[in-house]
């Protein structure tokens, strides 16, 4: 009896621990400040595979096409994935807003927005300029 009472605690610490570090991987769950309105640089950032050096993105390890309105953040704003996957929005100096997905971190960025050239030509932006000032804002919690 003894021996099952022991082998089910066992199994029972092993259950807790895989699940604590499953849920530990999962960093989209952390809690963050919603931010509305936040002055930032918008910069041309690449997402596909073999653009800039960089490799996957780090919410999802996936590459992902530049003809998604997909972004980056400063690692402030990234708050260690808690806005994984979540959506905000870009207002630019016009007053136009355009919703984008976070997918990666900016690593070493400081107040910036990286996003794909498909949110540039919505705005009608060429990349060529390199950086805009922007605001962006949370869309959900």
């Amino acid at each position: 009896m003894a021996s099952t009472t022991n082998a089910a605690v066992i199994f029972g610490i092993l259950v807790f621990l895989q699940v604590s570090c499953a849920v530990s991987r999962h960093p989209a769950e952390g809690k963050f400040e919603l931010r509305q309105n936040v002055p930032a640089v918008m910069t041309v950032n690449g997402f596909q595979e073999g653009e800039g050096g960089g490799g996957p993105a780090s919410c999802d390890g996936q590459y992902h096409s530049d003809d998604e309105f997909v972004v980056s953040l400063s690692s402030e704003w990234y708050a260690g994935g808690a806005r994984c996957g979540r959506t905000i929005r870009i207002v630019d100096t016009s007053n136009i807003g355009i919703d984008a997905k976070v997918v990666d971190e900016c690593a070493g960025c400081d107040n910036e927005v990286g996003a794909s050239s498909h949110i540039w030509k919505n705005f009608h932006l060429d990349t060529s300029l390199g950086q805009v000032d922007i605001k962006w804002s949370d869309l959900d919690s």
